[in-house]
């Protein structure tokens, strides 16, 4: 099951940092079809956000079409965004584990990390936005 870690300075609503992780689980294969997602009482237990701020969340998700309420059962997951390179045991994963315990082991910050990953990530994606080089 999926475990929240809510970032109250991170300037992300705290519904979208829910959002985003039910999303990235979902990326990774962490979480896929039929899994329950934990209740909003589980939610606020583990991380005292407001009971309706997990309701919103996982409203958002249902109306994305990738999970399903049932009321009185719990919100369950109902389509994977997996894919086999995506997964935790894929090679491009493990490549980039092993090149993040290079960065670290060589002495990089996390903050260096990510200005790198986001650097080069934009250049090979061509983001445009607030992230774009």
């Amino acid at each position: 099951m999926i475990e929240f870690r809510i970032d109250r300075r991170s300037g992300v609503s705290t519904y979208v940092q829910i959002i985003q992780q039910v999303k990235q689980a979902m990326r990774l294969g962490l979480l896929g079809p039929g899994d329950r997602l934990p209740t909003a009482r589980e939610v606020v237990e583990a991380t005292a956000v407001n009971p309706n701020t997990v309701l919103k969340a996982y409203r958002e998700l249902e109306r994305d079409g990738l999970v399903e309420a049932r009321r009185g059962v719990g919100t369950f997951v109902t389509r994977s965004l997996a894919s086999e390179l995506t997964a935790v045991e894929a090679p491009l994963r493990r490549d980039l584990a092993d090149w993040m315990s290079r960065a670290k082991s060589g002495g990089l910050a996390v903050e260096a990390v990510d200005a790198v990953y986001v650097a080069v990530r934009d250049e090979h994606f061509h983001v445009e936005g607030p992230n774009a080089s």
